[in-house]
């Protein structure tokens, strides 16, 4: 597990995360590449997440299952946070050191547009994949 410290893009949210799995993931949701542009290349960060500057964090609630974290500021996208766990995916570009990395999973494969593909083998679920999962966590 990687460890890290980072802020967003004007400094107000600054941002520990203990441990940072190495083994990132891509989310092609609808949701996700309109909140950023693009799929959402993510850091598994799980609990040990510590803010400065939190009075500054925006938390949009996206789903009945995670919601969305943003600096109020500047607008940096800071995480995705699962309601169930207070599990933390942050956006792999938000750290900026961080080495060894592999990506893991792609998720709403199913919804990835046409446009884009990548070459790296990984695991793949599909929205009725992901929407069964969560089902049966609540």
């Amino acid at each position: 597990m990687l460890s890290s410290k980072t802020s967003c893009l004007c400094g107000a949210v600054k941002i520990i995360a203990g441990k940072i799995n190495p083994k990132f993931t891509v989310c092609h949701c609808d949701s996700c590449r309109v909140w950023g542009g693009a799929p959402f290349f993510a850091v598994q960060c799980g609990t040990d997440v510590k803010f400065e500057g939190d009075k500054k964090v925006k938390i949009y609630e996206s789903s009945t299952w995670a919601s969305r974290g943003f600096c109020s500021d500047c607008g940096t996208h800071l995480f995705f946070k699962f309601k169930a766990t207070g599990e933390y995916n942050m956006p792999v570009g938000i750290f900026q050191n961080l080495e060894g990395l592999k990506m893991d999973m792609q998720y709403f494969s199913d919804q990835r547009p046409s446009y884009y593909c990548f070459s790296n083998e990984t695991k793949e679920m599909t929205k009725a994949e992901i929407m069964a999962y969560f089902a049966s966590q609540m």
